[in-house]
């Protein structure tokens, strides 16, 4: 059994900066791709950013230039830095993983945590 939790959400002024954090545990051989989805009320959910085993990165548009994706591979941790933020990003965020367990390889997904972006 694979778990992801993520921590770090909650209510920030716009302009502010905050840091989300999503530990993978259990029966883990290896992690590939991590990466950080989001979901506003009425809207589709959207990629982020994501992150490669080798520490290559790619992000949406909007977030280029104010969010940094990042992991710990020791710890089994993904990493998403947000500066600079507007209402725009207030929204439900998840990580999610590509995790090599015995023995296939299964994605999986985080329980969400809320970021809401206000004065």
């Amino acid at each position: 059994q694979v778990q992801l939790v993520e921590s770090g959400g909650g209510l920030v002024q716009p302009g502010g900066s905050l840091r989300l954090s999503c530990a993978a545990s259990g029966r883990i051989i290896s992690i590939y791709r991590m990466g950080w989805f989001r979901q506003a009320p009425g809207k589709q959910r959207e990629l982020v950013a994501q992150i490669s085993s080798g520490g290559t990165t790619n992000y949406t548009d909007s977030v280029k230039g104010r969010f940094t994706i990042s992991r710990d591979s020791a710890k089994n941790t993904v990493y998403l830095q947000m500066s600079s933020l507007k209402p725009e990003d207030t929204a439900v965020y998840y990580c999610c993983a590509d995790i090599y367990v015995p023995w296939a390889t299964n994605n999986y997904w985080g329980q969400g945590t809320q970021v809401t972006v206000s004065s």
